[in-house]
């Protein structure tokens, strides 16, 4: 299968149209925003490690009833996808207090919750992807009062696989942001990547971060963490 029309840049990803309609190729890049792309900078070697970490991981949701938009990996940094349109809501999901919530509520990092907890936010850069609840995500017409009670279910679903499966690694899933999209058939399914930009994960014996935050707080030795969890998670 082959890339045609560019239909979208991120700030971590390119999406590619097909010949096929309902299939779009997504293309990882080594770029790495931060604050809402206030922070800019590159982790060598990261698009190959998340498209591999979010395939693989898909992968596994899928054979555990969660419905992804993974189709096939052609290579190191691209996938082939489902089309889908993205429902507009990022879906946070919390094991453990860390960063914006910590800075919010005013409590140290490392408290393990009793339940998770989920946080919702309007997928908007312009706005600064503020938090919302469902209330207003229905007001907004965001998605129907249906497919938010699917997008939680579904999220925590991810959550329990996730976390059981990371601490089989060593890894403790601190916090995670997903984003669903809608197929052409209006199934709501898991897309967007799951991967070091966006998962929280710390080591379970010393809670040495493992993810994205040794970019954002520029503590250093972000490859050799990002290289860490792959090396973990497919003996790489």
């Amino acid at each position: 299968m082959e890339k045609t029309v560019q239909l979208y840049e991120g700030k971590a990803k390119k999406v590619y149209a097909t010949a096929d309609e309902n299939l779009c190729i997504v293309s990882y890049k080594d770029d790495a925003t931060a604050f809402n792309g206030q922070k800019k900078g590159t982790i060598a070697g990261k698009g190959v490690i998340n498209n591999k970490m979010s395939n693989f991981l898909m992968q596994m949701l899928e054979k555990e009833g969660v419905p992804t938009h993974f189709v096939e990996e052609l290579n190191d940094r691209d996938t082939v996808v489902k089309k889908v349109s993205i429902v507009p809501l990022e879906v946070i999901i919390r094991n453990i207090s860390a960063g914006s919530f910590a800075k919010h509520y005013g409590v140290e990092e490392g408290i393990v919750f009793d339940e998770p907890t989920i946080e919702f936010s309007y997928k908007n850069d312009d706005l600064g992807d503020p938090l919302l609840n469902e209330y207003h995500a229905l007001a907004l017409k965001l998605a129907t009062k249906d497919e938010i009670a699917e997008i939680k279910r579904l999220a925590f679903k991810v959550n329990e696989v996730l976390k059981a499966y990371m601490l089989t690694l060593n890894v403790r899933l601190v916090d995670f942001k997903l984003e669903f999209g809608k197929t052409a058939d209006g199934q709501i399914v898991l897309a967007d990547e799951i991967s070091p930009d966006t998962c929280r994960l710390w080591d379970k014996d010393t809670n040495e971060k493992l993810d994205k935050d040794r970019f954002r707080r520029d503590m250093g030795g972000v490859e050799d963490a990002y290289n860490e969890i792959m090396r973990r998670l497919m003996g790489e």
